[in-house]
């Protein structure tokens, strides 16, 4: 599965990239609310806490490195979701309707069978 992401994710099917899109823009809202109000809150207690956790200061510009992690796993939440219930079921779906177009196997018409029958019935009497 991890390699069907991949090329998902290298490949530039503008069907596949204009569903990521719409898809990708309807469910952002709902996981960058859950990262910024669930992980961030996580990741600023783990870097120290209070209001300057997850951050540093050099020179007093700020670095919120919390922000970009958050950031991080946000874009990884999206796109997995998006992978794993839309590009892989839509695969799923063409690889069916391409084994459906497959031609069937045709066997040989009776009459050509027969003939054959008779080749070789004429050949062994030869021998």
């Amino acid at each position: 599965m991890l390699k069907g992401f991949k090329e998902f994710i290298m490949r530039g099917n503008v069907v596949d990239l204009a569903i990521a899109v719409v898809i990708g823009a309807a469910f952002s809202g709902i996981v960058t609310q859950l990262t910024k109000s669930f992980i961030e809150p996580l990741i600023k207690l783990v870097g120290g806490g209070g209001v300057s956790g997850g951050a540093f200061t050099v020179n007093g510009v700020p670095f919120d490195w919390a922000a970009f992690i958050n950031a991080c796993i946000n874009f990884l939440i999206v796109a997995a979701v998006i992978y794993f219930l839309i590009v892989v079921p839509m695969n799923k779906i063409k690889e069916r309707a391409a084994r459906k177009a497959e031609p069937l196997i045709v066997s040989d018409p009776e009459d050509l069978v027969l003939l054959r029958e008779i080749r070789d019935l004429l050949r062994s009497r030869q021998d």
